[in-house]
């Protein structure tokens, strides 16, 4: 049995090509200007020649699985990818860190619209398609787009208004320091040399116009030369010498560095409305320098703006809620602590501690500036106090101000290797969801056993958004004769919910079909699907941050509160009432007012040593213990 996941640590052939370890960006392209000299890769090569970082270049064609698992924490761009896998598409919009180069209209499956109707002879409507919906999903989920003209931008944008909303940037064709030096050298040097011929872009291409072009110069009676299947340098020369340039495409082209070099080179220009930023500010002016200006501007101003995306720092809010903590024994101190190493704020909404825990509290807030502790009381000895265990979650996320919430109990902490992996999942935080669940280890008795039979998951890390509470579902939500509002079954009333609708918040898992059934399993009694299993949930702990959950580490005090507190706790919020009976005692087969603190003592260690878990609504079955399973931290 396998486990599948975009990342899964499952065994993998090596793939032909690796990220290199010193690679902090990724580019990638169909092809770069080592294999052709086109406006793109010109416009790339010139973006990483100035890069302030190491760049590694992998072609589009290249791209699996394993490279995005291996370059799951670098930075990616996306220039031409008319050759990536778009069966990827959605891990790398879930998983990566990545921005976009629009050179043309990739969303067209002819990566021009125009080119669509010349060839199918029907309109343009790949924005409707599979193919234009993938496009657009993958431009959606990019941290910033780069267009070429700003006509490019709007058009993608009415095509696709939620767009609009990105982080969008026009950056025009790309130029490296030698460009800028022949192009004055060439200007120079052919200043006495111009003739009164025409250049005319060769191409075969039927988008490009080169026969328009030559009609116009016909029709005018311009001397005119196809300038085609030159060496660069050559072609730059033949524009230095030409009184100007024709170029009349057939289709929208973004930003044409031919026309650019033309103008430079002090060429006349005889455009149509199809070279999209002829009309913008910086290229309609007779200003050389002002162009040049701004053309040598333009890769610093990417670069800043990827290397802030790169390099983003967020801001992380932890909350926790306390109550007597110290006489329930919780390890408070540590799950507090444990948030400190990586939240700019630990938000701690306490409800009335008795105990020395709001005093012991308020004294670590005056030496940790981070703890931010306030006490929001309630009446505990209300007949549906069991509901206010949500509400205190919520006035403690209330209070939350950074960029994303990190929610734990006063039970639980964060392993101190996970902090790293904290910062990195939101920094490349999946696009569509707004809270995702992470791996719960629930110990049972010591570190050594980690239980089988409770689900791995908890919802953990979110958004900071105003509309993100908790609470009971407004589906699972009752009212006694009172007007009191309790929870129907399904809920623990902590729910993550809209604070308008009350409806459950969507989330990202990665709890798998393929893991639950290896877990059903092993609760039978397969010892392959509990190898399987555990390996499963390590490699999870291993690459995905979450919490130790001490809950049923100390067995006998567990079973204290279930018959002190849990009992009640459920009635009040199921509203429902079970009587102290032998039957309804699931630990014991008489009723709790009969047990005594030793018989207590006595079952808690025979559960720790003869049994990896148990559910307390059912009773223990000694002839068939529960499994365990054990996880390392790294």
């Amino acid at each position: 049995m396998t486990f599948s996941s975009p990342f899964s640590t499952e065994q993998h052939l090596p793939p032909a090509i690796s990220i290199n370890p010193e690679t902090e960006i990724i580019f990638v392209s169909d092809v770069f200007a080592e294999q052709y000299a086109g406006g793109a890769e010109l416009t790339t090569e010139a973006l990483i020649k100035r890069s302030p970082v190491p760049v590694q270049k992998i072609w589009s064609r290249d791209v699996n699985l394993d490279l995005l698992r291996q370059g799951s924490q670098k930075y990616w761009i996306f220039g031409n990818f008319a050759s990536l896998d778009f069966n990827l598409i959605p891990t790398i919009v879930a998983n990566i860190n990545y921005s976009i180069l629009e050179y043309d209209y990739k969303y067209c499956k002819y990566r021009s619209p125009e080119k669509h109707l010349f060839i199918e002879k029907e309109p343009c409507n790949c924005e409707n398609m599979p193919h234009g919906k993938m496009i657009s999903a993958f431009f959606f989920g990019a941290k910033s787009l780069w267009w070429m003209s700003e006509a490019q931008q709007k058009f993608y944008c009415n095509l696709f208004p939620f767009l609009s909303g990105q982080k969008n940037t026009v950056l025009s064709s790309v130029f490296d320091d030698e460009f800028f030096i022949n192009i004055r050298h060439l200007r120079e040097k052919n200043a006495s040399k111009r003739t009164e011929k025409w250049s005319v872009m060769g191409s075969g291409s039927w988008i490009k116009g080169t026969d328009l072009a030559e009609e116009w110069c016909k029709k005018n009676g311009y001397d005119y030369e196809v300038v085609g299947n030159l060496p660069y340098e050559k072609a730059l020369e033949r524009l230095a010498q030409s009184t100007g340039f024709v170029y009349l495409p057939k289709g929208m082209d973004t930003c044409p560095r031919m026309v650019i070099e033309a103008k430079l080179l002090g060429c006349q220009l005889h455009l149509n409305n199809d070279v999209q930023h002829a009309n913008e500010e910086w290229f309609n002016t007779d200003n050389i320098q002002e162009i040049e200006e701004y053309l040598y501007a333009s890769r610093d101003l990417f670069w800043r703006h990827i290397m802030d995306d790169a390099n983003h720092q967020v801001s992380i809010s932890g909350y926790t809620t306390t109550r007597n903590c110290i006489e329930q024994g919780y390890p408070w101190k540590d799950c507090i602590g444990s948030l400190l190493s990586f939240c700019s704020e630990v938000i701690v909404v306490d409800g009335g501690s008795t105990d020395g825990t709001w005093e012991e509290l308020l004294a670590w807030s005056e030496k940790e500036e981070k703890i931010r502790p306030t006490q929001v009381l309630r009446d505990w000895d209300s007949k549906r106090f069991a509901v206010f265990d949500g509400a205190q979650k919520a006035a403690a996320r209330s209070r939350c101000t950074g960029d994303f919430c990190w929610q734990i109990d006063a039970d639980e902490v964060v392993p101190a290797g996970d902090t790293s992996k904290i910062i990195k999942l939101c920094r490349s935080w999946p696009q569509m969801t707004d809270l995702v669940s992470l791996p719960v280890v629930e110990y049972w008795g010591s570190e050594d056993k980690v239980r089988v039979d409770v689900n791995p998951w908890k919802w953990r890390l979110s958004r900071n958004l105003p509309h993100i509470t908790h609470g009971i579902p407004s589906q699972l939500r009752k009212y006694d004769s009172d007007g009191d509002v309790y929870a129907a079954a399904g809920t623990d009333g902590c729910d993550y919910i809209h604070t308008e609708t009350g409806m459950p918040i969507p989330y990202g898992n990665f709890y798998n079909e393929q893991a639950h059934n290896a877990r059903a399993h092993a609760l039978q009694g397969n010892q392959t699907a509990l190898s399987e299993y555990e390996a499963w949930l390590q490699n999870c702990v291993n690459l995905l941050p979450g919490v130790k959950h001490y809950s049923w580490m100390n067995l006998e005090r567990k079973i204290r509160t279930y018959k002190n507190y849990w009992q009640s706790h459920w009635e009040s919020l199921y509203n429902i009432k079970q009587e102290d009976t032998a039957e309804n005692n699931m630990f014991f087969d008489k009723p709790w007012a009969e047990v005594t603190d030793e018989e207590i003592s006595e079952i808690a260690k025979r559960l720790a040593t003869e049994t990896g878990g148990h559910i307390f609504h059912e009773k223990i079955n000694w002839s068939r213990p529960t499994p365990s399973i054990k996880i390392t931290h790294e």
